[in-house]
């Protein structure tokens, strides 16, 4: 289904710098917003329910998997994730744009349901810094930390499967880079299309 709004989805392996790039871009371009999701596992840090997560049990998540209320869904570090379908279709539907921070394979259930997303993947510049920025993080014990660069390799390996891949090397390049992908998408013919419909049934390019 066609909607006026663009839905971006944005997915790298843990330490590459996503989180801090959508963020960042958020603040910049007030017609970008997140759809929020579930989550199973523990708030960190200053996170807050409702605002980084809805963090769920796993009988309520497990709830809202068997009513069909997630777009996408994914079990990742031991955790479960899941997409809100509603909160998607409701944003979009307005006109406006959805960035969602999730996985690989979240990124493809999202392209199936919706066939206009724009998948961005991106990248570290070495290995070696992603560990030492897992390293700065101080969030997590040795053994995550290990458990997390081994699946990074497994989700570098799907970077064929997005549309973009941007190496976050150095930070201000990358989120520029951001930028004018979402940019590049609203001048789209189809997506301008569908954001300004009454333009072109005015000049009968409908």
């Amino acid at each position: 289904m066609d909607y006026p709004g663009n839905l971006f989805v944005v997915s790298a392996p843990s330490g590459a710098g996503k989180s801090s790039l959508v963020n960042a871009l958020m603040e910049l371009d007030a017609l970008v917003r997140p759809s929020i999701s579930h989550t199973t596992r523990v708030p960190r840090g200053q996170e807050m329910d409702g605002r980084e997560y809805h963090f769920t049990t796993v009988e309520t998540f497990d709830a809202m998997v068997a009513a069909d209320a997630f777009v996408e869904w994914a079990n990742v570090h031991g955790n479960r994730y899941g997409t809100s379908r509603q909160a998607i279709e409701e944003r979009v539907a307005q006109g406006g744009d959805v960035i969602l921070e999730i996985d690989y394979q979240g990124a493809e259930q999202i392209k199936r349901a919706f066939a206009n997303a724009v998948l961005v993947f991106v990248l570290p510049p070495s290995w070696e810094e992603l560990r030492a920025r897992l390293l700065r993080r101080g969030e997590d014990s040795a053994d995550i930390i290990d458990k997390r660069l081994a699946n990074a390799a497994q989700e570098m390996d799907q970077v064929e499967k997005f549309d973009f891949v941007i190496i976050n090397e150095v930070f201000e390049r990358a989120l520029f880079d951001l930028k004018t992908i979402v940019h590049a998408q609203r001048l789209k013919v189809a997506a301008q299309r569908r954001a300004r419909a009454d333009t072109f049934k005015s000049l009968r390019l409908a």
